[in-house]
């Protein structure tokens, strides 16, 4: 198992930062490979990702949600992995996002990309994406401000 872990710094008060993430439904927009999104509940999402030529599909769960501080999540089905991104206020108009994932490699093109730091650069990349996105934007496209407690997975 591999840990990765990325920051990036968005100009933009932490609640605005919190709600555009929650809305996981356009993840596609800013995480690279990743096809469709589709929240089942307020707890499940159902991923469509592509990895090397092929396309898989999974199922994941969020473990904990507390508004403008951190979303957890575990993967049900399909490759081993779960995380947490946290979000720190450093002051009035910036953002500390924090992703750190627990990831189990499936299959050679994805246990090749891991040795090779592709998943780490891959994060980096999607939290980048993830700021300009936020940033043009200029403010949140939804929230959902709702608490998960904590469950284990």
């Amino acid at each position: 198992m591999s840990t990765i872990t990325e920051s990036v710094d968005v100009h933009a008060p932490v609640s605005t930062v919190y709600n555009q993430w929650t809305q996981f439904e356009e993840f596609p927009i800013f995480m690279d490979g990743v096809e469709e999104v589709k929240q089942l509940d307020d707890t499940h999402l159902h991923w469509v990702v592509k990895v090397g030529t092929g396309r898989r599909e999974f199922d994941a769960t969020i473990t904990e949600q507390n508004p403008d501080e951190r979303v957890a999540w575990h993967s049900d089905n399909g490759p081993n992995h779960g995380g947490v991104v946290t979000f720190h206020r450093l002051d009035a108009s910036t953002t500390r996002v924090t992703a750190q994932m627990d990831i189990d490699p499936d299959g050679f093109v994805e246990k090749a990309a891991d040795k090779l730091g592709i998943l780490n650069l891959r994060v980096k990349g999607d939290l980048d994406r993830f700021r300009h996105f936020l940033e043009e934007r200029d403010n949140e496209s939804g929230a959902w401000r709702g608490n998960v407690d904590r469950t284990e997975p």
